[in-house]
């Protein structure tokens, strides 16, 4: 074979195996990536609230009585010292058979006891009539001096006498006419009956200038002494309570910043930590998880005109902001994973994944802060999977 055919031949395997070798190479294997940049970074926490009224007004039944209709409905604006609504006397309590029975008795004997006292009277009067006249002819023989000084006070203490019998017979005849009143009032009165339009209505005012925020009664009837009747409230003092998981309550301070959220309205509102409350309470999640909750009470600080459809235990998402900054490198969280017992992630390099150990810091939601190991500009795999290695050719998507 000549020496020509030789070289064809080499020149021919070689060719074969090149491209076999090409044809056996790995694909490379498709990646989403992100650019490492630098921004503004905020560590928060978030969680569901709803507004509430730091200083609500239940305008309760001052008294016992018969409440009549409220006519204010929620939503209604009053102003301070209105009239909110009226308690009247409670009607007249219904009797039984047996109970009647014994009214009409007392009735009777009151009308007798009446009858006897005036005719104790009518003879008492008499007594002090005759008394006077033996006084009169006495005081004329004594003038005279036909009748002794003894015989003469003696007559007068008769008249004196006979005048208080008179007057203690006055009094008791007043007395039986009262009881007798009583016990007809008693009898009289129809069961139930409301009290006259001329008896002494109290009147219930509203104690500050807002909005009624609920109404407990409505209807008339029957109240007691403390029973709600509406509450008022001043809707421009509106809160937002957040009732914070205790290990995310622990690291809220007052005066923090907070963003509400989701909360209706076009633009989110800005608000202040006003108090993280000091006792926390259970509360049974929806997949029936204890969890440990602290109320955290935030104040609103945009201004009123801005949410001013808002009003009490609407729902909002409160957004806390722990920590923030301007200038912060971060990558996005699931870039990073775990190797060798250190946080790291893979950066592209001329089309190959090079595996790089770093040292994150503070995370919020789906970004995390990159404390050493990344530059601004590299560029990073998003979701590395089971194919991405350290040396392993990709291509972005």
């Amino acid at each position: 074979m000549s020496t020509r055919k030789k070289i064809i031949l080499s020149l021919f395997g070689l060719a074969v195996l090149g491209l076999l070798a090409l044809a056996l190479r790995p694909a490379a294997v498709p990646v989403s990536t992100v650019t490492v940049e630098r921004g503004h970074f905020a560590e928060t926490v978030e969680d569901e609230g709803r507004t509430r009224l730091p200083n609500p007004h239940t305008v309760s039944a001052p008294i016992g009585g018969y409440l009549r209709r409220v006519t204010l409905e929620p939503g209604d604006a009053v102003d301070d010292g209105q009239l909110l609504f009226e308690l009247e006397p409670a009607p007249a309590p219904a009797l039984d058979a047996r109970s009647r029975s014994q009214a009409r008795e007392t009735v009777a004997a009151a009308r007798a006891r009446l009858e006897a006292t005036e005719t104790e009277l009518e003879a008492r009067q008499i007594q002090y009539e005759l008394a006077r006249s033996d006084y009169q002819r006495y005081q004329q023989l004594y003038a005279d001096d036909l009748v002794s000084t003894e015989a003469m006070e003696r007559i007068r203490a008769q008249r004196d006498a006979s005048r208080t019998a008179e007057r203690a017979a006055e009094h008791a005849v007043a007395v039986a006419r009262f009881e007798l009143e009583a016990a007809r009032a008693v009898l009289e009165i129809a069961d139930g009956e409301r009290a006259r339009g001329d008896q002494p209505r109290l009147q219930a005012v509203a104690p500050i200038g807002g909005v009624i925020t609920a109404r407990h009664r409505h209807s008339e009837g029957p109240v007691n002494a403390g029973e709600p009747i509406l509450d008022v409230g001043d809707l421009s003092t509106l809160e937002v309570q957040v009732d914070l998981l205790s290990m995310d309550a622990v690291r809220v301070r007052p005066g923090m910043r907070v963003v509400l959220e989701r909360w209706g309205g076009d633009a989110d509102l800005e608000g202040r930590v006003r108090r993280v409350e000091p006792g926390g309470f259970l509360r049974v999640s929806a997949l029936g998880v204890d969890e440990q909750r602290v109320p955290v009470r935030v104040a609103i600080t945009s201004e009123h005109e801005h949410w001013a459809n808002l009003g009490d235990g609407y729902r909002v998402e409160a957004r806390f902001i722990l920590w923030e900054d301007d200038d912060v490198l971060q990558v996005p969280t699931s870039a990073l994973f775990r190797s060798a017992d250190q946080w790291a992630v893979f950066v592209v390099t001329d089309g190959r994944a090079e595996r790089r150990e770093i040292t994150p810091g503070r995370r919020s939601g789906l970004s995390t802060q990159v404390r050493d190991g990344l530059e601004a500009g590299e560029t990073v795999v998003t979701h590395p999977g089971d194919r991405v290695g350290d040396g392993v050719r990709v291509t972005m998507e």
